[in-house]
């Protein structure tokens, strides 16, 4: 090899004939301006950008080589496959380079290039690459890199900026900006037309990723003809058999019976064959049967609605974390076939934390010092929302209390007084209410009077709603309208014009929110369920004496009818609530005859036809759900 030409040496005194700019503190080593330099080569491109890294780095290499001085001889290479929008902490340590024949001597990538620029005897005095868009993708992370390298005097040069050694510092960094303003500005907006695409292609029903446990994929011809002339699809989802099957169950079971996760997780695995356990991709954590996790992320999945959603998990900004629901892109309307209903989806995500931290059986708790365990343990809360647990007070009268601990004083949402109720006051007015609305002979005469009524209060709040929707929107027209004739009749450039068309953008800002509302107010009405008293004439007529009955076949009544029992903060009221779905109407039955068989025959049973007990149902698919009188929708519990 030829040796580099080299520069006349300065003259070790009288003028060196430099300018002034760069003798100054603002020029460049003094080692740079004459005799060889040597140089490092930095380089970096990404295997997501539809391209050759091998030949991306050739190019990289020839253009860097091509653009430096003739001293200047490039002796240590640098580079990285990887996506230049990392950050600075992220960099460099990849090894998406060994996955390419790269005829290039690696001596490491980014972080090895700052580190040996931090020690005294570096191979190197300049870094060079082939545009500053090479060094980050971000102003930030390349300005940092800029400024960790000038620290330790080593300047960084691009191929596509003026390399000058002498002229004015100032114009290079100005034009170094906006190249790098320019980088980000390029991949930003090319992620939000991507992005953009993306949301398109929910809305339109399409699916994104591997499709979830319960649905199989539907392979469309790609609606874009140049694509589908290559061989793309798109996807759209489908029921998958069994695994369907599995989806619907798992939901039935926690909102009707209210199992926990692990719960359902061990009926799961008693019968994988109806219950095929979930595959991950590649198999590699298939685990062979079912976990409590796997039935939480399926009971949290929107898709299961029959609506195509993405955005539901930030996978790589923040590792797979769930986003908050209001940054979720939901197609218009149900695209697929749903799994679960709207409804019992919304409800169930609403209530998803109730049974956290409860037993699913009513055993004992582990606790060395447990005594007992209580009837209604679970299902009776306190207006705050928490649970009420079970309590012994002077020796023999059982309660249920809730009581916040003293460290959430500073909390008033969290803090109240302490609450607390009989158990035998609770079994007296649900007693009252099993006999009179559940067995008794009158049951659907009851039920068919009260349904009507609720149905009409509530028909009448929707109409009253739509109809205030309706006329805002009508007045909301009427006002855009006159804006319209007034700014015909000004200048456009008139403030008073400008001031109008901001007046008519508020409006229109305005008019879509009131139309989502109706919209909303709409498919609400659609998809509530409906009431079905044919289901109280599957259930014998039985007098029943609750609290003379067995404890444990009262909870299993309990249990299988779903009871909760909710106090109001205000008065000594609370509202009942007992779920019956048709698959449970021969348990149920099953139930009720135990208690008959195994309870003493009282004359009357207690609370039974006492003024101010009694429960008024609510509305409910192929099942009851009650609450209580008829005045203000409680039932007195004294």
């Amino acid at each position: 090899m030829s040796t580099p030409p080299t520069n006349p040496p300065v003259p070790v005194s009288g003028p060196s004939g430099l300018s002034d700019l760069a003798v100054s503190p603002l020029g460049l080593p003094v080692s740079l301006l004459g005799g060889p330099v040597r140089a490092a080569f930095l380089g970096r491109t990404s295997t997501e950008d539809q391209q050759d890294p091998r030949q991306s780095l050739l190019r990289q290499l020839g253009s860097s080589q091509a653009a430096v001085p003739d001293t200047w001889v490039i002796v240590a290479h640098f580079y990285d496959v990887e996506s230049g929008r990392k950050t600075l902490a992220e960099r460099g340590h990849g090894t998406g380079f060994e996955r390419f024949n790269i005829p290039i001597a690696r001596d490491g990538g980014i972080t090895d290039l700052l580190t040996e620029a931090a020690q005294p005897g570096r191979r190197f005095d300049v870094v060079i690459c082939e545009s500053i868009s090479r060094v980050a993708r971000r102003a930030f992370e390349g300005i940092s890199i800029e400024r960790t390298l000038e620290n330790a005097d080593v300047p960084l040069f691009a191929a596509n900026e003026p390399i000058t050694l002498t002229g004015s510092r100032a114009q290079r960094i100005l034009q170094r900006r906006i190249n790098q303003s320019v980088a980000e500005y390029e991949v930003l907006n090319t992620l939000e037309q991507s992005w953009g695409g993306l949301c398109t292609h929910t809305r339109e029903g399409y699916n994104i990723g591997k499709p979830p446990y319960g649905y199989t994929a539907e392979h469309l011809r790609h609606p874009n003809p140049t694509k589908a002339a290559k061989g793309q699809r798109k996807t759209r989802l489908i029921p998958d058999g069994a695994k369907a099957l599995t989806v619907t169950q798992i939901a039935l079971w926690r909102y009707h019976e209210r199992l926990g996760y692990g719960a359902i997780a061990d009926r799961l695995n008693e019968d994988r064959t109806a219950h095929p356990p979930p595959e991950p991709p590649g198999g590699l954590r298939a685990r062979g049967a079912w976990s409590k996790s796997t039935v939480s992320d399926i009971l949290r999945n929107p898709k299961y609605t029959g609506y195509q959603v993405f955005n539901k998990r930030a996978s790589r900004s923040k590792r797979g974390k769930i986003n908050d629901p209001r940054k979720w892109v939901w197609s218009p309307d149900p695209v697929h076939e749903p799994l679960i209903p709207k409804w019992m989806f919304d409800e169930l995500n609403a209530h998803r934390k109730i049974g956290q931290g409860s037993r699913g059986a009513n055993t004992k708790n582990t606790h060395p010092q447990t005594t007992r365990t209580y009837l209604l343990r679970g299902m009776v809360f306190c207006p705050c929302g928490r649970r009420m647990s079970g309590n012994v007070r002077r020796g023999t009268d059982t309660y249920y209390m809730c009581w916040p601990k003293n460290n959430n004083r500073g909390n008033p949402t969290a803090y109240h007084r302490a609450e607390y109720i009989r158990e035998d006051s609770i079994l007296d007015a649900v007693g009252a209410f099993y006999t009179d609305r559940i067995f008794g002979p009158e049951r659907r005469t009851i039920l068919t009077a009260q349904l009507s009524t609720l149905d009409t209060t509530r028909l009448e709040e929707q109409d009253r709603e739509r109809e205030r929707l309706q006329r805002h929107l009508a007045d909301i027209a009427r006002r855009q309208h006159a804006l319209i004739r007034q700014v015909q009749d000004s200048d456009l450039g008139d403030p008073f014009s400008r001031a109008l068309r901001q007046s008519y953008n508020d409006l229109d800002t305005e008019r879509i929110a009131t139309l989502e509302a109706l919209h909303t107010l709409n498919a609400t009405t659609a998809s509530e369920p409906t009431p079905d008293p044919d289901l109280l004439d599957a259930l014998p007529t039985l007098a029943l004496n609750l609290p003379g009955a067995p404890p444990e076949h009262l909870r299993t009544l309990f249990e299988i009818t779903g009871l909760t029992v909710r106090l109001h903060p205000e008065g000594d009221h609370a509202t009942i609530t007992i779920d019956l779905p048709t698959s449970h109407l021969d348990a149920a039955t099953h139930a009720a005859h135990a208690l008959t068989q195994d309870t003493p025959q009282a004359h009357k049973t207690p609370g039974q036809g006492r003024p101010g007990v009694g429960a008024d149902a609510v509305r409910a698919p192929g099942r009851i759900r009650t609450c209580a009188p008829a005045s203000g929708g409680r039932c007195s519990i004294p």
